[in-house]
C-alpha cells in the first residue's frame, strides 16, 4: 500500500490518500487539544495508544455486526481505513452525567441516567461544534431522515456493545463521541474510539482514565491512556 498526499489534518489525526482510491491511511498524533482547541499540549505516546485502542474496538464492533471503516493496523500510529464521505454531525452518547451535560442540566457529575441520552453536534471547528437538533439537521440538509435514523440506531447498538466490553475490563463508559460517513453508499462508523473520544472511569475508584485528565490538569495523562490500552487488549 503506497501512502500518497496528505488530504486532511485535524487536531488529533492526519489522513493520507493511497494508491487505492477507496482507502486512506489515518495517522494518529500526540497533539492534544481541549475546549475547542483553546487549550493545546502534547500527551506522550497518545497517538500510538489511540491507534491500538481504536484497532481493538473497531474489530470488536465489526464482530458484533457494526460496519466501520477499519481495514487493518499498519504501524504503531497508522491505520488503513475505507475512505468515507463524512456526515457533518458528531454523535454523543451519554450514560452518566459529566462535562457539559452537568453544566447544562445542573445534575451532579456521576449521576447515572435512567436511559442513554443521544446528542447531535454540527461538525464545524470554526463554529465550535455547536449542539443541534433534528430540525436543524433537516433544515440544513446535513442528513436525510432515514440516514439519521440509521445513525441513531447504530449509536445505541454501539453503546450497548461497548458498555459491556468496558465493564468486563473494570471500566465505566461514561460517554463518547461517534462519527459516521458513506462508503459506496453505505453508512459506516468512522473516526476513532479512544480515551480522546470517550469518558472512561475506573469501575472501583471512579478515577478518570481519559482526556479529562488533560482538560482538568489532573496529571498522569500518559499513564491513564496506557492503562486503558492494557485493559482493552486484555
Amino acid at each position: 500500500m503506497e501512502k500518497r498526499d496528505k488530504v486532511y489534518e485535524g487536531k488529533a489525526k492526519i489522513v493520507y490518500l493511497t494508491d487505492d482510491e477507496g482507502l486512506v491511511i489515518q495517522y494518529f498524533k500526540d497533539d492534544a487539544t481541549a475546549f475547542n482547541a483553546q487549550k493545546k499540549g502534547t500527551i506522550v505516546n497518545k497517538g500510538a495508544v489511540n491507534n491500538k485502542v481504536s484497532t481493538t474496538l473497531f474489530t470488536h464492533l465489526a464482530g458484533h455486526g457494526i460496519p466501520n471503516h477499519f481495514v487493518k493496523q499498519l504501524s504503531d500510529r497508522e491505520m488503513l481505513c475505507k475512505k468515507l464521505s463524512i456526515i457533518p454531525i458528531e454523535v454523543i452518547m451519554r450514560n452518566i452525567v459529566a462535562g457539559s451535560l452537568s453544566k447544562r442540566t445542573g445534575l451532579a457529575e456521576g449521576y447515572v441516567l435512567k436511559r442513554p441520552v443521544i446528542e447531535f453536534y454540527l461538525k464545524d471547528d470554526a463554529l465550535g461544534d455547536p449542539m443541534i437538533n433534528e430540525s436543524h439537521i433537516d433544515v440544513l440538509e446535513l442528513a436525510r431522515k432515514e440516514t439519521l435514523d440509521e445513525v441513531r440506531g447504530c449509536a445505541h447498538k454501539i453503546n450497548d456493545i461497548l458498555k459491556d466490553f468496558f465493564n468486563s475490563r473494570d471500566i465505566i463508559l461514561v460517554d463518547f463521541k461517534l462519527e459516521f460517513g458513506f462508503h459506496h453508499g453505505k453508512v459506516l462508523l468512522g473516526d476513532e474510539i479512544s480515551p480522546d473520544t470517550c469518558r472512561l472511569w475506573d469501575k472501583s475508584t471512579k478515577e478518570k482514565m481519559d482526556k479529562d485528565r488533560f482538560r482538568r490538569d489532573l496529571g498522569n495523562v500518559t499513564n491513564a491512556y496506557e492503562e486503558v490500552l492494557k485493559r482493552v487488549q486484555g
